[in-house]
């Protein structure tokens, strides 16, 4: 599983004109599944993205984390994290799962980020063509790969 982080002010989702999800303070997680992730990735990753200290304190400095600040996150599926660019100028996603390996784990992601996190998570539609707007705060983006814990 890889993510890209943003902290933000403000995000939100758009669904076929409609807003779908929107956050203040926060994360926007962006979640990309690949065919070879499983449940252990997704709960290395949500101890990861609570325990990350992006939000800054009194003095400027990130020392806080999303519960200190009581913040909120939207998360969007994005298969593209995926894409291989060794080859031609037309991205391969061969890596990604299919549909049927990645809902099941993306909802998996959601129940537990939630219960973890202990405040309501706002999310795109898996598949989607969404809108996705953000005010990135900073900017602080953070690339986290399970693959990669070491």
């Amino acid at each position: 599983m890889r993510v890209v982080l943003q902290r933000v002010s403000e995000a939100s989702v758009t669904i076929e004109g409609k807003m779908y999800g929107s956050i203040g303070n926060g994360m926007l997680i962006l979640l990309g599944i690949e065919h070879d992730d499983d449940q252990s990735d997704a709960d290395w990753l949500i101890q990861k993205i609570i325990g990350m200290r992006i939000f800054s304190d009194q003095e400027g400095k990130m020392n806080y984390g999303i519960n200190d600040v009581n913040g909120s996150f939207l998360v969007i599926s994005q298969f593209t994290l995926h894409a291989s660019t060794k080859k031609g100028n037309r991205p391969s996603y061969i890596r990604a799962a299919r549909p049927e390996q990645a809902v099941p784990l993306y909802e998996y992601f959601l129940r537990e980020l939630e219960s973890s996190h202990g405040a309501k998570i706002e999310t795109g539609q898996f598949g989607a063509d969404m809108k996705v707007s953000l005010v990135n705060d900073g900017p602080v983006t953070i690339i986290i790969d399970s693959k990669n814990r070491e």
